[in-house]
């Protein structure tokens, strides 16, 4: 009973997930491969299998799935290339296949690579091995139409040979066609030319067979048709039979030829088989990697295993309740307690069967970062193995079981038992129990193991390095969580369990008057216990809450800061841009006007002169009255002393020529912050005259105003934003076509950018992947989309992608 015993690996269903594996290999050497897939115990190679799987499953996500459905098995073609005997046509087809697979497997990879110029991976090597023969499959392929049709063009010979042989047939065609539409028609049982043994003959009425001379080849079931074959075609056929041979020795001599032309590359075919075989194998691994969600684990020599959120690959994904299960950091034997049907044996089941798979190089269906050891042997006692051929019951099998595992486990080892000590006297069974737990705990061996004993509740929570675990179960709906509660014991809940199914008050009572007062003090500190958590956990889940609130305002006040950033630093440069615009207009009306008085002559009129000027002194006046921030005039005496001022007074600032109120008091070198409508800005008092809080009021009032065309103006994208109340934040694109699909998302996309929506999500299903890998390049290219991603657990996995859009 080790790691690779066949019957521990049934019981924890490993034989399932193999099944699922070989359904995701797409050539027959690759399922084979795939069915012969084994745990192992070496650290380096497990986790050169799982880099392996991880880069096969990141090509998929990238760049979709590869098909190896042409690999064959070549070993026995190869076998007769090496002793030269000829190949058939059959045999040919497929090496051609093969190769031409092997050609589009290396271009999966190259195009990957020259795309996004990826670094190197485990599986680079791999694909730079093959070797496509890329002349070798297309002589094949032009010589061979099918497994019964060689090419004419294979050939001169053979082409020239068909070309007569076309030639005779036509001339006996014609013969016999002249004797069917003649005088003998009357002798002919039909008006056709037939075929026997390769030879053109006519059916003439079995009355009538003395009067047509030629050769006899058949007759009719009835006897009342000879199929003869007329003297005067006798020659022709004859010469279309040596012909025949002749086709037959030239085809054999060009599968000679093809067979002598592979036979050169009989080592290239064999590596290019095995590498096919290999990369089928690992990217089967990857696709149900991508089916489960899985993710890698990291694999550690402390023997600590840490799952988190692990969940069963044979229960539906839908209904799963993941779980995390932990085991040999701060205690290396786990009991577990409560309720059958309450997801013990799951659990015990999910730890087993997730070693197994991580130790075969697969992705374990559980959140990342989740650690393993390396184990050399599992031992599983699960299940009821009662045995009526051997005499044994079910405490008889199970005991037999145990005693095995105790024999043969060590420190390497994982231990899982399921209802152990069960099928006996409660007390014995449970002072075994307690006995074969601690056997295996003093040897340091990890162990977990479920029982409804008590009396093992007690022993973990006495025994150092022991702990206790729960399956939680709902009193009031009469129905479990499937969650593992680890730290905490569980109880059977059998009287609450009973009294809600309708159980007589007075027996009850008078079933707890049996229980020993300490076993019932035992089992009240547990239900205390349990109430406490869960009070406890209920809290904790509005502390986490309350904090995502907090964060989600945090981000709001930065990206809200961050436009207020974005938009002044947008009128600075504006003010820039029209300051130079300014400048460079004033600069061209004074070129222009210097450029007049230059061309002006001695006769000039000082009068069109002085007109000149005076528009050139205008224009500069304008510029200089654009370029300044003017003043309204200040009346002698408000100048504002530090002392005097308070938040809230109206005031303006007379380097800006803005108003607004005192949003801070100056501190020790007088400077402040003044709020200008929205801008909060920081000045000197020194810049700042107090006024009326009337200007204020009217200034708002003319802002108000100035606005409002605006808000007109804003109407239209007003209604459009409305969409954002009506427009879904899901695309279902299921049953679609590419093209239809990429026309309705284009628009969707647009709509939704439109309704400033900041997320979407896309469902295009998992499928073959077709759709989801046009949906990925269509979103590459729309320039508003900040990112997209896959569904993670519980969005929709592979079968949806997440769009954020841009700001």
């Amino acid at each position: 009973m080790n790691l690779m015993n066949k019957k521990v690996q049934k019981t924890l269903e490993f034989d399932k997930i193999i099944q699922m594996l070989v359904n995701e290999a797409t050539s027959d050497p690759g399922r084979d491969l795939c069915n012969k897939t084994e745990p192992v115990d070496n650290y380096e190679q497990i986790n050169r299998l799982q880099q392996e799987t991880s880069d096969a499953l990141g090509r998929i996500i990238s760049w979709g799935s590869v098909s190896f459905g042409s690999n064959t098995d070549v070993s026995h073609m190869i076998k007769s290339l090496e002793i030269g005997v000829s190949l058939t046509a059959s045999d040919l087809l497929k090496i051609a296949g093969m190769l031409k697979n092997v050609a589009g497997v290396k271009n999966y990879s190259k195009g990957a690579t020259s795309k996004d110029e990826e670094k190197p991976d485990s599986l680079t090597e791999y694909f730079d091995a093959l070797t496509p023969l890329t002349p070798v499959s297309d002589e094949i392929l032009r010589c061979i139409i099918s497994e019964d049709e060689i090419s004419d063009d294979a050939s001169a010979q053979l082409k020239n040979i068909r070309r007569q042989k076309g030639i005779i047939a036509d001339r006996i065609h014609s013969k016999l066609q002249s004797m069917v539409n003649g005088s003998e028609r009357t002798y002919l049982q039909d008006a056709v030319v037939t075929q026997r043994d390769g030879r053109y003959c006519i059916p003439v009425k079995s009355e009538y067979k003395s009067q047509i001379k030629g050769m006899i080849h058949d007759q009719s079931s009835t006897g009342s048709t000879f199929f003869i074959e007329p003297e005067a075609v006798v020659s022709l056929n004859n010469e279309l039979r040596e012909l025949s041979i002749r086709e037959k020795e030239e085809i054999e001599k060009i599968l000679g030829d093809l067979s002598l032309n592979c036979a050169g590359h009989t080592e290239e075919i064999k590596e290019d088989a095995r590498l096919m075989t290999l990369l089928d194998y690992i990217f089967a691994r990857g696709e149900l990697a991508l089916k489960m969600n899985a993710t890698r684990p990291v694999f550690n020599k402390k023997r600590i295993i840490n799952i988190r959120k692990g969940r069963h690959p044979l229960i539906d994904p839908q209904k799963v309740v993941p779980v995390d299960i932990s085991l040999g950091r701060d205690f290396d034997l786990l009991v577990i307690t409560g309720p059958n049907t309450g997801g013990k044996t799951v659990c015990l089941k999910t730890a087993g069967l997730l070693c197994l798979m991580g130790q075969s190089g697969l992705h374990i269906p559980a959140l990342d970062r989740s650690e393993l050891p390396v184990f050399s042997k599992i031992f599983a006692d699960i299940g009821d193995e009662q045995s009526i051929e051997q005499s044994l019951s079910t405490f008889s099998s199970h005991m037999k079981n145990i005693v095995t595992v105790l024999k043969y486990a060590d420190e390497n080892s994982l231990c899982l038992f399921d209802e152990l000590g069960a099928g006996t006297d409660p007390t014995e069974g449970a002072a075994l129990a307690i006995a074969i737990l601690d056997s295996l705990h003093r040897r340091g061996i990890r162990s977990m193991a479920t029982t409804h004993y008590s009396e093992l509740k007690i022993y973990a929570l006495s025994t150092d390095k022991v702990e206790n675990a729960c399956c939680e179960f709902d009193v009031e709906t009469l129905s479990p969580t499937y969650k593992l509660l680890i730290g905490v014991p569980g109880k059977s809940n059998a009287f609450a369990i009973s009294s809600k199914l309708g159980l007589s008050k007075s027996i009850i009572e008078e079933a707890k008057k049996q229980i020993d007062a300490s076993e019932k003090s035992f089992e009240d500190l547990i239900s205390d216990l349990e109430t406490s958590r869960m009070t406890i956990e209920k809290d904790r889940e509005e502390v986490a809450e309350y904090k995502k609130k907090i964060k989600e305002l945090q981000d709001n006040l930065h990206a809200k800061n961050e436009k207020i950033d974005t938009r002044r630093e947008n009128i600075i440069r504006e003010a820039n841009n029209e300051a130079r615009a300014i400048l460079e207009e004033a600069k061209k009306t004074a070129d222009e006007t210097i450029k007049v008085f230059q061309n002006a002559g001695p006769g000039a009129s000082m009068k069109e002169l002085e007109r000149q000027r005076a528009i050139l002194r205008g224009e500069i006046t304008k510029k200089n009255d654009k370029l300044s921030l003017k003043e309204k005039s200040v009346s002698p005496g408000k100048a504002i002393k530090p002392e005097d001022i308070a938040i809230g007074d109206p005031v303006r600032i007379t380097s800006m020529g803005m108003d607004g109120t005192v949003n801070s008091l100056p501190d020790a070198k007088g400077n402040l912050f003044v709020m200008c409508g929205q801008l909060r800005t920081r000045t000197n008092v020194k810049n700042l005259v107090r006024i009326d809080a009337s200007e204020i009021e009217k200034q708002d009032k003319d802002r108000e105003k100035a606005h409002i065309h605006q808000r007109n103006a804003s109407v239209k994208m007003d209604l459009s934003s409305a969409k954002s109340y009506s427009l879904s934040t899901e695309l279902n694109l299921l049953g679609k076509t590419v093209d239809e699909a990429l026309c309705e998302l284009d628009k969707y996309l647009d709509d939704a950018y439109l309704a400033h929506l900041s997320t979407v999500r896309i469902v295009h299903g998992k499928g073959t992947g077709t759709l989801r890998q046009a949906v990925g390049r269509f979103l590459k290219k729309v320039k508003y989309v900040k990112e997209f991603r896959i569904g993670e657990y519980g969005e929709g996995d592979a079968g949806v992608t997440i769009v954020t859009f841009k700001d």
